[in-house]
């Protein structure tokens, strides 16, 4: 089982890391070229919306709801009911989301002032977020789509072409800035433009795979069907319970449009930094797990099922730790060598750097709700990780008043705190459910983690400089900032090593994954 698991989990998280540095490469070019001013803060708002939708269904929730009922459903009724259910499925859902964006359309004045009620007084920087707001929504039509095209191709093992589609948005928006943008009379319009290109771009991809398996669906709307009915009541929590994070960092746009004008764009290239690790690792092992979970479930495997959790868990923590690590420790560092050109300047790495720092604390907490909703939705229990959810954030919505005096920097450690209340209640109503029961070999692995997570830590504490990339050039803080990863990552697997950790057993059997 691992083993399968392991390598499907490798390659999601390879076409996960090519789209995550290319988001790298298009985030430099946005600096580059256009700055941190209003227009970036507005554009940063507007794509709020198409950004959340897409991470709302591309990243996990259309998969929670529909992969372990597409499961069902093809080892109860066949192919041909399946393809039936898709059709009607589908078809239903992308009329909702025509739906939405045609009222997302009419009421962008309304929803600019929701997300971000500061720029009423910027009447410049208000209307054009409206504007780009339009511009942006089309691509929320297509991502639905995208969505379930992937739910269906992760639901019958086909990992790496949904991996590898969010590629497109951002070779289309590199495009958009590098060539679109200096012909038009408002330059940043170019990226919302680029933005709903990359919806179509991302459907006709994965077209071909579903032809190939035979279930590119035949789409008809059925608002009343009870099929799409039982599918819709499982997708509105599933949206919920697989994004609350995501929610959570919107309203910390929301508060920060009120704080100083740069605020929005410091927690938007902080919160890029986290995604990585998050997108390569959390959303890679969700992808992967979710069905094997959901096999285990039909299969009445409850001992399978709890060794895919623990697993996954395992290698959250083995990863997660290194990378917040690395995160905190070289905030600054990393953001000016990504980041620092032009119109990005020392004082906007250094104001983004303390977000990044507080966004880091909850990596882990981030990256345990990305396994352990899996362990709900999979058994079609999504009404806890909502309820779970509405805690979590309640507590975070808390926190966040608490923290305006701490600017936008306190908004990201409300959202990290957020997401640890979010976790630990999930995994504690699995424990006292049995429904996962953890491997022997838990303590004296917590050890090894936490011996050499601290080595590490102290070393990058000690040895490096962080003043270093004030003065440097771009390639000498490249250079830099690869030797002191390096020497992380060096240090961190060494110390692994010699308290007896064998890396190899992760791609092993269960059995051997207990063991160490």
């Amino acid at each position: 089982m691992s083993k399968g698991l392991f390598k499907a989990t490798v390659v999601v998280s390879s076409m996960t890391l090519i789209s995550r540095l290319l988001g790298f490469v298009r985030d430099m070019l946005i600096a580059r070229l256009f700055g941190v001013d209003l227009a970036t803060d507005a554009f940063f708002v507007a794509f709020k919306v198409p950004n959340l939708l897409r991470r709302l269904f591309s990243e996990g929730a259309v998969s929670h709801a529909l992969v372990p009922v597409i499961t069902k459903c093809s080892q109860q009724g066949g192919e041909d009911a399946l393809r039936l259910v898709i059709g009607k499925t589908a078809g239903t859902m992308a009329a909702w989301a025509f739906l939405f964006v045609m009222a997302g359309v009419l009421l962008a004045p309304l929803m600019i002032l929701i997300l971000a009620p500061g720029f009423a007084w910027q009447g410049n920087q208000y209307d054009l977020a409206v504007n780009l707001l339009r511009l942006t929504l089309p691509y929320g039509f297509f991502v639905v789509l995208v969505a379930f095209a992937g739910a269906i191709l992760n639901a019958r093992g086909i990992f790496w072409v949904p991996a590898i589609t969010p590629v497109f948005l951002n070779i289309c928006m590199i495009a958009a800035a590098i060539w679109l943008a200096p012909k038009v009379n408002v330059p940043i319009t170019a990226l919302a433009w680029g933005v709903s290109v990359a919806g179509v771009v991302q459907l006709l991809f994965q077209i071909p795979s579903l032809i190939r398996l035979g279930l590119l669906p035949k789409l008809t709307i059925r608002f009343k069907d009870p099929e799409v009915a039982s599918v819709n009541k499982l997708l509105l929590p599933a949206i919920f319970s697989a994004s609350i994070t995501q929610i959570n960092l919107l309203l910390d746009t929301l508060i920060a449009s009120f704080l100083a004008s740069g605020s929005v764009s410091w927690l938007y290239y902080s919160d890029r930094l986290v995604e990585f690790p998050m997108g390569i690792l959390g959303l890679a092992l969700a992808t992967v797990i979710l069905p094997n979970l959901a096999k285990n479930h039909v299969a009445k495997d409850p001992v399978a099922f709890s060794m895919t959790l623990d697993w996954g868990l395992r290698l959250v923590l083995l990863v997660g730790m290194p990378a917040t690590i690395g995160l905190f420790v070289l905030a600054e560092p990393m953001l000016s060598t990504l980041f620092q050109y032009n119109e990005f300047t020392s004082d906007d790495v250094v104001k983004a750097g303390l977000s990044l720092k507080a966004y880091s604390v909850g990596l882990l907490g981030y990256l345990f709700i990305k396994i352990l909703v899996p362990g709900y939705t999979s058994r079609l229990d999504l009404k806890t990780p909502v309820k779970f959810g509405i805690w979590a954030m309640i507590a975070s919505l808390a926190l966040n008043v608490l923290a305006i005096p701490f600017a936008h920097a306190g908004l990201a450690l409300a959202t990290s705190f957020g997401a640890f209340i979010n976790a630990v209640l999930l995994l504690a109503k699995l424990l006292r459910d049995k429904a996962y029961k953890p491997a022997k070999g838990w303590c004296l692995y917590l050890i090894r983690i936490t011996l050499a997570s601290s080595l590490m830590a102290s070393f990058l504490y000690y040895f490096v400089d962080n003043s270093w990339w004030q003065d440097w050039g771009a390639m000498d803080r490249v250079i830099n900032l690869t030797k002191w990863i390096v020497y992380g990552i060096l240090i961190y697997l060494l110390v692994l090593g010699l308290s007896g950790l064998r890396l190899r057993h992760l791609a092993g059997t269960s059995d051997k994954i207990a063991s160490f």
